[in-house]
């Protein structure tokens, strides 16, 4: 089991959608400078574009596994808080 990444200790829907929103600006940013990139060396790629753009989604979802500082840890109430 990955540390810190109890089932209980999370809001996994809220995990996804943060997850998610990273991934995709991810993608989006990598596109972006790759097709800059590639236009500036006179031919754009889109079969690269697309696989740089695709890894990078990929990677943010794996990096954000080890933590996303929008999802806060449930926090487990005591008998003396209730």
């Amino acid at each position: 089991m990955v540390r810190g990444c109890e089932m209980g200790k999370w809001d996994w829907k809220q995990w996804f959608k943060a997850a998610g929103v990273r991934a995709i600006k991810t993608v989006a940013q990598t596109a972006v400078a790759t097709i800059g990139t590639s236009a500036a060396m006179g031919d754009v790629n889109w079969a690269f574009v697309g696989s740089a753009s695709l890894l990078a989604g990929i990677l943010s979802l794996l990096t954000s596994v080890a933590g996303l500082p929008e999802v806060e840890e449930r926090k487990e109430i005591t008998e003396s808080e209730v």
